[in-house]
């Protein structure tokens, strides 16, 4: 990837021990940043950053997004120009059971970074993650920026308060903020086994039970984490253009896939013989989400460089390997 222009930067990510950021965290390292991640516990099981050899590769904070004082010190001390906040409680399920912490986390969490952003000078430009599931179940398909936030249920309330406070530090502080809208977004390194690709992958390669929670008709968009990626290093090196600050991106591939059909490209690409067993049982879930990219292509051209296929392929030989090394397959 041509990403000159973070060489020689001092980045904060936040959420780089969880899945997106771990691979946003690394997309910057190889572009040259010096980035500094913040870990509210070190965990004894690996997270994204070992997945990624990256532990000696950036700076480790140890504290909570949503302390003031740990974000407004760090800021201060590391000179950061720019801030990826991607942390999140991102798990729908638990999210359902324990709003207070998803809350805590995604609201909180969000406005204390905005805040510690206001408030220093060095800060250039922040890329804030929302999500499609902050558009709420909508009649008209698919999303476009324009539309409003009607997520209702915990995770997707949490992300639509996200994503207005962040609209509003920039109407009311002209924070140079820009916020993402990303669909599914999948791939290797995701550590969260509860997920459905590497649930799917996984159960496939072990040849264990395969368990759609819902009716296998859900529709959504799926994203390869390496386009996920791309898309935010562009998104960052673009923002001192008046027609992008500001501004909302849906990241997606803009085309429907239902649960089912994705089990059976799993299945196929991991040569498996099991049936999947249908429970019906998913709760708050919407039934059809999938995202027009029209926006992202026209001001910032681009578009995903992976099908479906092609990124399964790759997400299917990480866990490959991850099983092998941990000696669960031969």
């Amino acid at each position: 990837m041509g990403h000159e222009f973070w060489k020689g930067k001092n980045v904060f990510v936040t959420g780089a021990d969880g899945f997106i950021g771990g691979w946003v965290a690394k997309g910057l390292v190889d572009a040259g940043a010096n980035v500094t991640v913040i870990i509210r516990d070190l965990k004894r099981q690996p997270n994204a950053l070992d997945f990624h050899g990256m532990r000696d590769k950036v700076t480790i904070v140890i504290g909570d997004i949503s302390d003031y004082a740990v974000i407004s010190r760090l800021l201060n001390e590391k000179s950061i120009d720019t801030i990826f906040h991607l942390a999140a409680q991102a798990i729908v399920g638990t999210a359902n059971r324990s709003p207070i912490s998803t809350f805590e986390s995604n609201i909180k969490g969000t406005w204390t970074i905005l805040e510690g952003a206001r408030v220093t000078s060095t800060v250039k430009r922040v890329i804030v993650a929302s999500s499609d599931k902050a558009y709420g179940d909508q009649k008209k398909l698919p999303y476009t920026e324009d539309q409003p936030l009607h997520g209702l249920f915990p995770y997707d309330a949490s992300k639509v308060c996200a994503d207005v406070l962040a609209q509003s530090y920039h109407a009311s502080y002209g924070l140079p903020v820009c916020i993402t809208r990303n669909a599914n977004t999948y791939g290797g390194a995701d550590g969260n086994m509860s997920r459905i690709v590497p649930d799917t992958v996984c159960s496939c390669l072990l040849g264990k039970e395969l368990i759609i929670r819902s009716d296998g008709t859900l529709e959504r968009d799926y994203m390869y984490v390496k386009d996920a990626v791309s898309a935010y290093l562009l998104l960052g090196e673009n923002m001192h253009r008046k027609e992008i600050v500001g501004q909302a991106f849906n990241f997606g591939v803009g085309q429907p896939v239902t649960v089912i059909e994705l089990f059976n490209s799993i299945i196929r690409l991991t040569g498996s013989k099991i049936k999947p067993k249908i429970l019906d049982q998913a709760k708050n879930e919407i039934k059809k989400q999938y995202l027009c990219v029209d926006k992202v292509k026209s001001l910032l051209s681009w578009k995903p460089a992976y099908t479906l296929d092609s990124g399964l392929k790759e997400t299917i030989e990480w866990y490959h390997s991850y099983l092998k090394d941990k000696g669960e397959l031969r």
